[in-house]
């Protein structure tokens, strides 16, 4: 029996390599995205391996709680957390609707669909779960020089940094690995989708990312950054929150009396 993996934004970008890289590891997939045409054409291009394509919406109640339903009912290996949406913009200017979308997709979702696969990976003792978020995570104490403005979108991908660290410890010793995924600016369709020409830009390509991504399962990595070549970058930054974390007193601290 193949190994089996769910990868949601499966259409396009990330989503697509890593689809593409399950497909030539043998895995069996279910692919989720929102156009069906391109989920038809992955399919038809792969007829070596069962591929299911799901039409879904995730920035939807309905499109969360179909893929969800998958999750908790298929044996999955791998659940790939990849579907994205940006809105880059200030708070300010970001409509209801926008704003709505944006936490829909890349907190709700990942959060109702990893807790919808963790049980039964648990049972099994096996799995691993991927969350895509990005660098922007880490970029909160950026000054007003940093463009684009982009809190609420900063603000979910840092969810899903201490989603997936909190979760890792979680679930110690049962075998299933957590890891959420940090790429910089990738070569995809993503910010053509926002009005954003970065053809100028240098890239990392989306396979790039995949394989920093299956490398970081294998280093026992829990964030995996592809373009960060000093990873000492990144446990200081998680030494400094432990620090504050554990440098809370029950008194109030002398510069505030």
């Amino acid at each position: 029996m193949n190994q089996l993996a769910l990868v949601t934004g499966a259409t396009s970008g990330i989503g697509r390599a890593f689809a593409e890289r399950l497909a030539a590891d043998g895995y069996d997939l279910i692919v989720t995205g929102r156009r069906e045409d391109r989920l038809a054409e992955f399919a038809a291009a792969h007829p070596d391996i069962d591929v299911r394509t799901v039409a879904a919406d995730l920035a939807t109640d309905d499109g969360v709680g179909t893929v969800a339903a998958l999750c908790a009912a298929e044996p999955l290996t791998m659940l790939v957390n990849n579907a994205g949406v940006a809105h880059y913009m200030p708070l300010a200017q970001l409509s209801a609707g926008k704003a709505h979308e944006l936490v829909h997709v890349k907190v709700a979702a990942p959060t109702m669909l990893t807790r919808a696969a963790v049980a039964g990976m648990q049972d099994r003792g096996v799995g691993k779960i991927v969350t895509v978020a990005g660098m922007i995570a880490f970029s909160g104490p950026a000054d007003s020089s940093v463009l684009p403005r982009r809190a609420v979108y900063a603000g979910s991908l840092a969810y899903l940094v201490a989603l997936s660290q909190t979760l890792h410890a979680e679930l110690a010793g049962t075998g299933v690995q957590v890891q959420v995924l940090c790429p910089g600016v990738v070569a995809t369709e993503f910010h053509e989708r926002q009005g954003l020409d970065l053809s100028a830009v240098p890239r990392m390509s989306a396979a790039d990312v995949v394989t920093a991504s299956l490398r970081g399962f294998e280093l026992g990595e829990v964030v995996t950054a592809p373009g960060v070549e000093d990873a000492g970058l990144l446990d200081a930054v998680f030494r400094a929150d432990l620090a504050a974390f554990g440098g809370q007193r029950p008194e109030l601290a002398s510069r505030y009396r």
